[in-house]
């Protein structure tokens, strides 16, 4: 698959999921001898930010936040919409778009299945990796550098402060990569920073 996208034959997005909540885990850190890290932890746990990404390494990183679990209708809005994007291409030149993916349930359930078809028509394929092998998903290192390096040892008050470190992280990569970044809107954080 990577010998068609560098041909020009294809494009691989890679798409995955990941969460975070308002208590980040900490990380490996350094102190002073004799003394211990301490982080403080904000007065409720909070819910859980879950993100589900599409990353097209060196051109793009398109995302969608969501307070709680990412379901069906979630994925079928995202597939929806990359399907539109390629349709041109495959249409104008026969290149299609492939996105690689794991094997959660969502991305193989009966509503989903029931789409396939019209996403394929419009040039838009599926490659699902073998099980447990994240290393194979080329979002998986972006993953980690925004847990690990953007949100790493931070705690949060509330989920508008998370979901805009998550934002701030996701943007400050993309700078550091030189790629386009898109928040995709899926549905609106019914969140508002504190007025104090």
């Amino acid at each position: 698959m990577e010998k068609y996208a560098q041909q020009g034959l294809a494009r691989l997005k890679y798409l995955d999921e990941a969460g975070f909540s308002l208590w980040s885990s900490v990380s490996y850190t350094y102190v002073k001898k004799g003394k211990q890290k301490e982080i403080k932890q904000t007065k409720r746990r909070g819910r859980r930010l879950n993100i589900i990404g599409i990353f097209e390494k060196d051109v793009s990183f398109e995302y969608g936040l969501v307070l709680g679990s990412i379901k069906s209708d979630i994925y079928i809005k995202i597939m929806d919409w990359q399907a539109e994007k390629p349709k041109e291409d495959f249409e104008k030149s026969g290149i299609i778009t492939i996105i690689v993916q794991d094997n959660y349930t969502v991305h193989k359930s009966k509503k989903v299945k029931e789409k396939e078809k019209e996403w394929q028509t419009k040039g838009l394929e599926f490659f699902f990796l073998s099980s447990y092998s994240p290393e194979l998903n080329k979002i998986e290192p972006e993953w980690h550098q925004l847990k690990t390096h953007e949100l790493a040892a931070r705690m949060f008050e509330d989920e508008y402060e998370l979901a805009q470190a998550v934002i701030r992280g996701i943007e400050a990569r993309a700078a550091k990569t030189i790629m386009s970044v898109k928040d995709l809107n899926l549905i609106k954080l019914k969140l508002s920073p504190k007025v104090e």
